[in-house]
């Protein structure tokens, strides 16, 4: 299983950073279709939260179709990740696309100077100048 981390001073509700830990991990691959996640009880264990926050995480889940309850058998990841996976990455860009853009409008940045700095980061990571391995994110 993938760990999950949870900030509780962070803003964004416990079930949601769930939530989207396991979006980000289904749509990056580091869960599979067909892998088990925890249960209700194991995880809201683990994590140290009530075990409603778990149901609430699993449901959001599961009305998208990332996972499915199995009855009896637990929950599981959906079989549908090419299409889920396709969908759920492009979200997670956008997503960080469009707080890239708010944050150099405010700063007086224009679209021709952040894609300077992008085309600069990206060959300073081709050459491993930058390890972009300390740069992933787990799911905002």
């Amino acid at each position: 299983m993938v760990e999950i981390k949870i900030d509780p001073a962070d803003g964004v509700p416990i079930y949601r950073q769930i939530v989207n830990q396991i979006r980000y991990s289904v749509a990056s691959g580091l869960l599979e279709p067909g892998d088990e996640l925890p249960t209700i009880r194991a995880f809201a264990l683990r994590l140290k939260v009530t075990p409603n926050t778990i149901v609430k995480a699993y449901e959001e889940l599961e009305s998208v179709g990332i996972v499915q309850k199995r009855h009896g058998s637990g929950t599981f990841v959906s079989g549908e990740r090419t299409r889920l996976a396709d969908w759920e990455r492009r979200r997670i860009i956008e997503q960080r696309i469009d707080t890239l853009l708010t944050e150099a409008h405010q700063l007086d940045f224009s679209v021709e100077e952040l894609f300077k700095l992008i085309r600069r980061r990206q060959a300073l990571m081709s050459d491993g100048r930058i390890d972009h391995k300390a740069n992933d994110a787990s799911g905002s």
